[in-house]
């Protein structure tokens, strides 16, 4: 087993004046690090194309997850899809992206923009093989991965943009290619580099999308392990255990609350020195520092804030640029969990802090204890491995 993963992204624009997309992206997770990526794109616009997308990229990541050949997924949406009165076609175009044990991408790709591949900074063709199944021509490609290998499946809308506004045929695939691989040198994340494109496609088309456009990016990375404590233990007997396996473990260390910062402060014998700076966010409390530690901050409230921008990061990740640059302590959090980690640690402890039972507080313990549930769903659903101990 090696130690690379993959980091997967992506973000999509309506056609102007539709309230449903009609691409759809179905991501499955398999045994042994291997999983499947569909970008489907349904002929034309609105509720129709939105169901052909989204039933053709559901029918091809379930029978490609059984062990389907591609030849019985595309005969099985043939004979399943309504055939489309206009066009006299019966699905909608896609790309497939197969990891098999993060070693080896397997790239089917279907009428839709060519998969963009971007290595060591740089734009770089792979080969590919032509088979025609039911009549359509479909390329294969088998590619084995490396360390900042960046794929980036696109629906037709992204080519579009900007045709008869900014240019005269469109944004070339050869021109995205460029203008991803600058960002994807940069190091950004791959949820980042599918909505800097999607958001560039929405000015060319100047607010107002043709077409919906879809961009999906997968990324490959080195693992990056992340430990993160919060709250102290409800058995105060517990507390050098609780910290011993806190801090043996590899990868940074985040502590959030104050109780816990100063258990853990005098189990490492060093200060805890509070960092009066307000100046970075007002709604957020002020962080903290100890030696030995990468990141000190406030507990309920801090989480609560981060647990909001996961939110967001999952759907259109409109809050980036609140917290993808600044300082304070949810900011800092979500620097290290959404961008750095892919497996991150929670050791969370049960004990109910006093301040919280004031009851002009709306702070309870189950509140704490959801904070933690669905901070590690959202997580989870970024594709970051999650392990959770109580004490």
């Amino acid at each position: 087993m090696n130690d690379l993963c993959t980091e997967i992204g992506y973000k999509s624009i309506n056609h102007a004046g539709e309230e449903l997309c009609g691409d759809h992206i179905d991501i499955v997770d398999q045994e042994n690090n291997s999983m499947i990526i569909v970008l489907a794109d349904g002929l034309g616009s609105g509720v129709k194309a939105s169901i052909l997308s989204t039933l053709t990229s559901r029918i091809i990541s379930t029978m490609m997850a059984a062990g389907m050949s591609i030849e019985e997924c595309v005969s099985t949406i043939a004979a399943t899809l309504p055939v489309c009165s206009v066009r006299g076609v019966a699905y909608s175009t896609f790309t497939i992206i197969h990891i098999i044990n993060n070693q080896t991408a397997e790239l089917i790709q279907y009428d839709n923009p060519l998969v963009v591949m971007i290595r060591d900074g740089e734009p770089c063709d792979y080969p590919m093989t032509e088979r025609t199944i039911g009549g359509k021509t479909i390329y294969f490609s088998e590619i084995r991965l490396l360390e900042g290998d960046v794929f980036l499946t696109m629906s037709d809308g992204c080519p579009h943009a900007g045709i008869g506004l900014a240019y005269n045929y469109g944004w070339k695939r050869e021109d995205i290619a460029d203008f991803m691989a600058l960002y994807a040198k940069a190091g950004y994340t791959a949820k980042v580099l599918s909505t800097l494109l999607v958001d560039e496609c929405n000015k060319l088309y100047g607010g107002k999308p043709g077409d919906d456009a879809t961009a999906c990016v997968v990324r490959v990375r080195k693992r990056v392990p992340m430990n993160l404590l919060f709250g102290p233990p409800s058995n105060r007997d517990d507390a050098d255990r609780m910290m011993s396996l806190f801090f043996s473990k590899g990868g940074k260390h985040i502590i959030c609350g104050g109780t816990t910062s100063t258990i853990a402060a005098a189990w490492l014998k060093k200060p805890l020195v509070p960092k009066l700076d307000y100046s970075a966010n007002k709604d957020i409390p002020p962080t903290a520092e100890i030696e030995g530690v990468d990141l000190v901050t406030e507990g309920v409230i801090t989480i609560n804030k981060v647990l909001e921008y996961g939110n967001d990061y999952l759907q259109n990740n409109d809050s980036y640029e609140t917290w993808g640059y600044k300082n304070d302590g949810a900011s800092r959090i979500c620097q290290l969990l959404f961008e750095e980690a892919t497996d991150i640690n929670f050791y969370v402890g049960r004990a109910v802090n006093p301040a919280h039972q004031n009851p002009d507080l709306p702070i309870t313990f189950n509140i704490k204890m959801n904070l933690v549930k669905e901070l590690s769903e959202v997580l989870t659903r970024m594709g970051k491995r999650i392990k959770v101990s109580y004490f």
